[in-house]
């Protein structure tokens, strides 16, 4: 298999057709460890686990649809992608960064630990389940459209931001069951949300300064992503959610 080839600007790329998910992240992990630093992979089509446990310094920018999983355990690496992601993106990822040109599945940044996930437009149920802090690493993740039922179910850590931009006006967010079971971390929704559209286990809070500054991170980060204007989108009223109690089953499992 040689899909591979050194552009004139001393990038590599690879040509995904017709390539199997395990031969594809063979070539990536080896080009990794060669030291290439920018790699573009074309005709990406479905291929799953794509940048898997890949660390360092190294960025993919991918065309196409990758498969499930996309960044699992990624530890460092930036990941483009020009195109829409499928379920479990940034699945237990470490750090590093994923920025999706397009809409993403369900499981968005499942138990991520570390680093941050763009998503330009929608992303589907259960984004943010189970994040979590590690250290001194705090994952964040901002989408730009809606998110689905379960948003933030179990999270124990990190940032989670949603926009709602592909609405024609700021509006109440439509997911339920938000933040089921969450524990930890915060969720900051632009707009508004109704108490019945909450698990049991979350608060609802005005915005403080600390609030306002890890925002203005977050979106500034998501705009120049995505070149939009992040003064516009500060500009709306966003709502604070926040677990209510650090550990709400821990008599279901220690007495």
């Amino acid at each position: 298999m040689d899909n591979t080839e050194l552009t004139s600007k001393g990038f590599m790329e690879i040509d995904a057709l017709g390539l199997s998910y395990r031969e594809l992240n063979t070539a990536l992990t080896g080009l990794a460890q060669e030291g290439v630093k920018q790699i573009a992979v074309r005709n990406v089509n479905g291929q799953r686990y794509i940048g898997t446990n890949l660390r360092g310094d190294v960025h993919l920018e991918l065309q196409g649809t990758p498969g499930n999983d996309l960044g699992a355990f990624m530890d460092g690496p930036t990941i483009t992608v020009r195109g829409s992601g499928q379920d479990g993106v940034g699945n237990t990822m470490n750090q590093g960064s994923i920025i999706v040109h397009g809409h993403a599945g369900d499981a968005l940044g499942l138990a991520a630990r570390g680093g941050i996930i763009l998503v330009r437009d929608g992303a589907g149920y259960r984004a943010g389940i189970h994040m979590k802090e590690y250290e001194d690493r705090r994952p964040v993740i901002v989408i730009g459209g809606a998110a689905q039922d379960f948003l933030g179910e179990y999270m124990a850590g990190g940032v989670l931001v949603v926009l709602g931009l592909m609405r024609p006006r700021v509006a109440r967010s439509h997911a339920r069951f938000i933040g089921t079971g969450m524990h930890g971390g915060v969720i900051y929704l632009r707009g508004s949300v109704e108490s019945h559209q909450l698990g049991k286990e979350v608060g609802v809070a005005s915005l403080a300064a600390d609030d306002r500054r890890v925002l203005e991170d977050a979106v500034g980060r998501y705009a120049t992503s995505f070149e939009m204007p992040a003064g516009d989108i500060l500009a709306a009223d966003f709502t604070k959610l926040y677990p209510l109690h650090l550990r709400p089953y821990g008599r279901l499992y220690a007495y």
